[in-house]
């Protein structure tokens, strides 16, 4: 089940690479990170059943994940800053005109600002928003994205020391595309523009492999420099950001018990109507808020699980489930207006699991810790 051993050389490489493209001084505003996050989500989510990465990555697929990765910073941060800026501009202090917002987060908090009014709930997920958006609005933002992400960082995001260096991917469009040419593509008619992004050899599963120690590296220097861009220093910023609490599994707790049973997807015995909602794959490996990511559970079982990875008998549950309750799942899912990507999912479970070395120790009950089974696993996530 271990990691083949042929990303090790380029997972270095790129580890290397990728220090020196996080030095904030060249950044102007926050997409950098938003780009590298949503490679490496995107890498995991298009696993295949083989256990293969994918080798392209698509603008449109790229677009639909910084949406995802921005929309919990759209939430008011307090009731004296509002929205934080996500860009750098000068303070009126400095006789500079008054910051304006981040134009990737201008849009996106619109649209938000728009759905909000229509369900003033604080915390509104995504998929509620695009449940009650006019039809078309979603995909209107997503091309209004989709072309920000091309005319700025996707071109610059390889520059390293003024020079650009395509280490993580290539792509074929010009570094100042004419609009009119990615709009006749996103309205699918005749275009010459190519919206593919082909990953290097071996970068995919580098930055899986990676994805553990990358990730919290980029979201630290992420809030850092949002904290120097709205002169903040809270230490707990980075939990706004990025903290698996801000979006509320009130509405589909009750579901989730009930379709479990009423039992903890762990230990199996009965919970209570206030049980615990989980992350099955742990929020700290991969923000993924999808149903088939969510399972009830004991307190006990879910505190002590934490950011752990689940033994193989846990895997072979949430595969059984995920496949033999998908049109519950679905039910639940539209009912409540909320995220449902099984395949999404399933790709990320493959992905994380297939990097374990052959003596990993996974979580399967209180302290009780067992060297990872990886044919069982294996068997549980082929199909």
């Amino acid at each position: 089940m271990g990691p083949s051993s042929e990303p090790d050389t380029t997972a270095i490489r790129l580890a290397e690479r990728l220090i020196q493209l996080l030095d904030r001084g060249g950044f102007t505003a926050t997409y950098k990170y938003a780009v590298l996050v949503a490679l490496i989500d995107l890498c995991m989510e298009l696993t295949g059943a083989t256990g293969l990465p994918p080798d392209t990555i698509t603008t449109h697929q790229l677009a639909e994940k910084v949406i995802e990765l921005y929309w919990p910073h759209c939430a008011p941060y307090d009731s004296k800053r509002g929205v934080l800026r996500q860009n750098i501009g000068r303070r009126p202090s400095d006789g500079g005109k008054v910051d304006t917002q981040a134009e990737i987060v201008r849009h996106i908090l619109e649209f938000r600002t728009k759905q909000v009014n229509a369900d003033p709930a604080a915390s509104l997920p995504l998929s509620r928003a695009r449940a009650v958006a006019a039809p078309d609005a979603y995909e209107k933002l997503v091309h209004v994205i989709e072309w920000k992400l091309v005319q700025w960082p996707l071109p610059r995001l390889q520059v390293i020391g003024g020079e650009e260096d395509r280490f993580l991917y290539e792509y074929w469009f010009t570094k100042k595309p004419p609009r009119r040419e990615v709009t006749d593509y996103q309205q699918g008619t005749s275009s010459s523009f190519d919206n593919r992004l082909a990953l290097r050899p071996g970068v995919s599963a580098a930055l899986i492999a990676l994805n553990g120690i990358l990730r919290p590296l980029i979201y630290r220097n992420w809030a850092l420099m949002v904290a120097d861009m709205n002169g903040l220093d809270e230490p707990h910023l980075e939990d706004f950001l990025f903290g698996a609490k801000r979006i509320s599994l009130d509405p589909v707790r009750p579901r989730l018990r009930d379709l479990q049973g009423g039992r903890c997807f762990y230990c199996g015995s009965a919970v209570p109507l206030s049980c615990h909602v989980d992350h099955f794959i742990p929020w700290s490996r991969h923000a993924d808020d999808g149903l088939d990511n969510l399972v009830a559970a004991h307190e006990e079982c879910n505190s002590s699980k934490r950011n752990y990875l689940a033994a193989a008998e846990h895997v072979e549950r949430w595969r059984e489930r995920s496949s033999n309750q998908k049109a519950e799942l679905s039910e639940i899912g539209e009912k409540e207006a909320w995220a449902m990507h099984p395949d999404r999912t399933l790709g990320v479970v493959r992905a994380i699991y297939r990097m374990l070395p052959n003596d990993a120790r996974l979580w399967r009950s209180g302290r009780d810790f067992v060297v990872i089974d990886g044919v069982r696993i294996a068997t549980a996530l082929a199909t």
